[in-house]
């Protein structure tokens, strides 16, 4: 394990400069995705809260780092204010719509994420409307630096985005084990059962829904210095469904199942539109990546509906152990 994972954190200084270095982009791309899924795991892996509408939370932690960026605020006082601007939105959203359950939650949450994205699209005045934001043609924009170190390229952001990746997953891991993660836990088995034991079960939950936004505040605060440039179609409601498809797929309430979910539907259709599948079935196959991909995610779902990499007690109860 410890080899592999020299080996991954090495892979960037030795494919940079190379034909090979988009690469690094994409492993980079998984390790964004992997902060925005931990963040869908925390409440829908473990509280049962199916959320459709997560790339707002994105969405308003790139837009808060774009916009002080362009007022010469420092990318260290952005990260937190995204935080805090995404998780004050979610938890003041969370009062109201947590009265709702299942199908209507998800309704109200892919409302509100299609919200979002109008009214970032419409807002000439502050967001620039579908023009966007660019970061490249300002010079209030302050360099993002790190101890001196200008971080620039895809290599230095791809240290920066697993750096806090693995910060967000001690974070999760932690409230797992804690009295709270039980909680959760108790509220998504049983929400009955879990009140009639004394668990405040609206405090709860917008506690969870509050600090998932967390994560989607510093994935999009690096988002935002990583692009230089940010827009309303950046942030639609097709990438809130990917994202809920990487959590069900590895495995709703697992860490390395989260993890896995992410880099199999980033990753599979890169590895589908390689000269690999090329090579075994010509250009046409290419062509097909994505009816191979979904083929693919309909037999998990028959087959494998726990996810690839389930939680132990899920596992447990499936007899896989």
């Amino acid at each position: 394990m410890g080899v592999a994972a020299a080996a991954f954190l090495a892979a960037p200084l030795v494919l940079q400069g190379t034909s090979w270095a988009f690469v690094v982009r994409i492993l980079a791309l998984m390790g964004l995705y992997g902060l925005l899924a931990l963040g869908v795991n925390l409440v829908l892996g473990y509280v049962g809260l199916l959320d459709l509408g997560f790339m707002a939370f994105y969405a308003i932690g790139a837009y808060t780092t774009a916009l002080l960026s362009l007022r010469g605020v420092s990318f260290w006082l952005c990260l937190p204010a995204s935080v805090l601007a995404a998780v004050a939105v979610r938890t003041l959203l969370g009062w109201p719509v947590l009265r709702l359950r299942g199908d209507y939650l998800s309704i109200v949450t892919l409302g509100f994420g299609e919200i979002t994205r109008i009214a970032l699209n419409n807002w000439d005045s502050l967001t620039n409307g579908p023009k966007g934001l660019s970061l490249l043609s300002s010079a209030a924009v302050p360099p993002l630096r790190l101890f001196g170190f200008g971080i620039r390229t895809n290599t230095h952001f791809f240290y920066l985005i697993y750096a806090l990746l693995a910060l967000g997953i001690l974070v999760s891991a932690r409230l797992n084990r804690s009295r709270i993660g039980r909680a959760w836990m108790a509220l998504r088995d049983d929400e009955l059962a879990a009140r009639a034991m004394g668990i405040n079960a609206p405090r709860l939950k917008n506690l969870a829904f509050g600090l998932s936004a967390g994560f989607a505040g510093v994935a999009g605060a690096i988002f935002a210095r990583w692009e230089n440039f940010v827009t309303p179609e950046s942030f639609t409601f097709w990438e809130s469904a990917l994202l809920v498809a990487m959590v069900v797929l590895g495995g709703m309430g697992s860490l390395p199942g989260v993890l896995l979910g992410v880099a199999l539907i980033l990753g599979l259709p890169e590895v589908l539109r390689s000269d690999v599948f090329r090579w075994i079935g010509g250009a046409q196959a290419v062509n097909a990546r994505y009816l191979v991909f979904g083929a693919i995610l309909v037999a998990m779902a028959i087959f494998r509906p726990q996810g690839l990499w389930p939680r132990n007690v899920d596992r447990l109860s499936s007899g896989d152990e």
